[in-house]
């Protein structure tokens, strides 16, 4: 992470989750049916991404060890983690600049080493393209 060295010296990255394997992803999409929340996890059936071990959840840590202020929890659920809307969550006062500076410094960190984010989830990163890890790799059961 030497692009994260340079552009916030002292910080470093979190790992929340990595490798889930198809067994804890099929017990989340179980926990999760009904509640409309689904939608934060892949179908098992076509598997996550994460039981390939091809994705990271991250975060950032000031140099004194305490998590950045994304505006939301890791995991969280609601329309204010994802990403694409920060601009309007920003705009309504419901996520502050602070808290959208802190995510862009973890997405270029993040894009810096090879990753690319999601739309719904500030903290998740894949490594490769999608498809082509479900062809090319295989899923840790």
């Amino acid at each position: 992470m030497a692009w994260l060295v340079v552009q916030a010296p002292g910080h470093t990255l979190l790992v929340l989750d990595a490798l889930r394997p198809q067994r804890v992803q099929q017990q989340l999409w179980d926990a999760l049916e009904g509640t409309g929340l689904q939608m934060y996890l892949a179908n098992p059936a076509r598997g996550s991404i994460h039981s390939y071990g091809m994705a990271l959840d991250v975060t950032i840590l000031d140099p004194h060890g305490a998590e950045l202020d994304m505006g939301t929890g890791f995991d969280d659920m609601t329309d204010v983690s994802h990403p694409a809307r920060e601009e309007a969550f920003l705009a309504s006062g419901q996520l502050h600049a602070s808290h959208v500076a802190n995510r862009r410094l973890l997405r270029g960190a993040m894009l810096a080493a090879g990753f690319s984010g999601i739309t719904t989830e500030w903290w998740h990163f894949d490594c490769g393209d999608r498809e082509r890890v479900r062809a090319t790799f295989r899923r840790v059961l």
